[in-house]
């Protein structure tokens, strides 16, 4: 109707974080993962954000994100990967990244035993830790499979898979399978224990606040919202409401939702 672009209209008439906001709603869930992910891992180098966007993931979500992140930039998702990263965070997101998973609610309870016992083996068990193992179980298992290998190992070995993995493995490795872990159990909990880091202290973290209220609204913010009252004893909306202000405050809480 107006024979123009609207994201360079908005590019234009917008400015700081509320721009980065709407830019970034005004894509589909697929592109939003993509243009964050080009940021995270070539840009601006925030290789923990790129984990984050990776490994809380589906499956069917990842192939389709490959293929628009190579439509849109014209190189493949894997090759950024493989030159931004290192070691076994690379190797584990490299194998996240590719591997089709079933995603299903069902599990096969003596496998998800066998695999605890096998990465309780891999790790607490031995001196160092066999991290390929590790990247197989985690890249190759479904999320409802990870949440029963973790109900397993907390009622055999006494403590939970993610209290092993710090344990047993450090960086952007241990990061990357307390992510993959956290969201097979908890996706809703997860995102609430980033949002609160990305308010908690001095300043606020808006890039983080904005990627994953922006990522998650049509998700599963509801769940989130859910989860951050009952651990954090107040509103996601009034936490984001006392951190932010203006318009980008009215754009972030109209993506939230009524506040319940």
């Amino acid at each position: 109707m107006y024979a123009g672009d609207l994201l360079k209209r908005l590019a234009s008439e917008l400015t700081g974080k509320l721009e980065t906001a709407v830019l970034l709603w005004i894509h589909d869930p697929a592109t939003r993962d993509a243009i964050i992910l080009k940021q995270t891992l070539t840009a601006a180098k925030n290789i923990e954000a790129a984990t984050e966007v990776i490994c809380s993931r589906s499956s069917s979500q990842l192939q389709y994100l490959r293929q628009i992140y190579h439509s849109k930039f014209g190189n493949f998702l894997e090759h950024d990967i493989e030159r931004n990263t290192s070691g076994d965070h690379k190797k584990i997101l490299l194998a996240y990244v590719a591997t089709p998973r079933h995603e299903g609610p069902e599990v096969n309870r003596e496998m998800a035993e066998m695999d605890a016992k096998v990465l309780y083996k891999a790790g607490e068990k031995k001196l160092g830790t066999d991290e390929k193992t590790f990247v197989q179980i985690f890249s190759e298992r479904s999320a409802a499979h990870l949440a029963a290998v973790d109900y397993y190992y907390d009622s055999m070995y006494g403590h939970s898979l993610k209290k092993a993995i710090k344990k047993e493995t450090s960086g952007l490795f241990a990061f990357a399978l307390l992510t993959i872990v956290q969201c097979a159990v908890n996706p809703a909990r997860y995102f609430a224990k980033v949002l609160r880091k990305s308010m908690k202290g001095l300043g606020t973290d808006d890039t983080k606040l904005i990627r994953v209220i922006v990522t998650r609204a049509e998700l599963d913010l509801l769940y989130i919202k859910a989860e951050y009252l009952k651990k954090y004893k107040k509103t996601l909306n009034d936490a984001v409401h006392s951190e932010t202000s203006g318009n980008y405050r009215a754009f972030l809480l109209s993506l939230l939702g009524p506040n319940q």
